[in-house]
């Protein structure tokens, strides 16, 4: 019997560390998310944003992968280069 990647998550955050730990990740998980939506829905590749913006097409591949931590600049350039603009929100939190 095999369980889902879904089902697993689900288990393992009845843990309070570990749901602690996820939920400290889900800004810088959804900042690449939305960096990777939002070029495949400009139909870009990374070597074409690179080209638009000037950011090394490594530094983009780096950026959605998750290994670096974009500056507000950094994600206004990507965002131009892609003819969207960056906004960004405080929201009241879930209790």
């Amino acid at each position: 019997m095999s369980t889902s990647f879904d089902d697993f998550l689900k288990e393992q955050l009845k843990d309070p560390e570990i749901k602690k730990e996820w939920d400290a990740l889900q800004p810088e998980m959804a900042i690449i998310q939305a960096i990777i939506d939002a070029r495949h829905d400009s139909g870009l590749t990374q070597k074409e944003l690179s080209e638009r913006t000037g950011i090394a097409q490594g530094d983009i591949s780096k950026l959605e992968k998750g290994n670096a931590n974009p500056s507000i600049r950094t994600l206004q350039r990507l965002a131009a280069g892609m003819g969207k603009i960056l906004r960004i929100e405080f929201v009241t939190a879930s209790l």
